[in-house]
């Protein structure tokens, strides 16, 4: 319980906007505001960046971790425009399987599934 109220407490800190930069020895290791803006982002740049919760060395270790170098525009890519819950959680799936479904080449179809969202919403990327 102690464990999950501190984990809680963590991610309620790192969706702020008030704390832009911290020392460079803690931004090393542990997610701070400033890389979860970041992976809140839908600069073309930003996607798919910043996936730790806690530690940001995972990130650093596997080649997603990118840095702050912009004000983050917030959202995704292709914003619903409704607030049914059921279809706010799986809209993405929804897009996914009618592009597929458009597709001619079976190949590009199951490629889909394992692109990044950009190749999903070529048409909708942020510069």
């Amino acid at each position: 319980f102690i464990c999950h109220q501190i984990a809680v407490l963590y991610q309620f800190w790192i969706h702020t906007e008030y704390i832009r930069k911290l020392p460079k020895w803690i931004s090393y290791i542990f997610v701070t505001p400033s890389h979860h803006r970041v992976h809140h982002g839908k600069n073309a740049h930003y996607l798919d960046k910043n996936y730790g919760s806690t530690f940001i060395i995972w990130d650093r270790m596997f080649g997603t971790f990118q840095p702050e170098d912009e004000q983050a525009i917030y959202g995704i890519l292709d914003q619903p425009k409704h607030y049914n819950p059921v279809k706010l959680v799986f809209h993405v799936w929804g897009d996914i399987f009618r592009k597929m479904g458009k597709t001619k080449n079976p190949i590009k179809a199951v490629k889909l599934l394992f692109q990044p969202p950009d190749a999903l919403y070529e048409d909708k990327k942020v510069e």
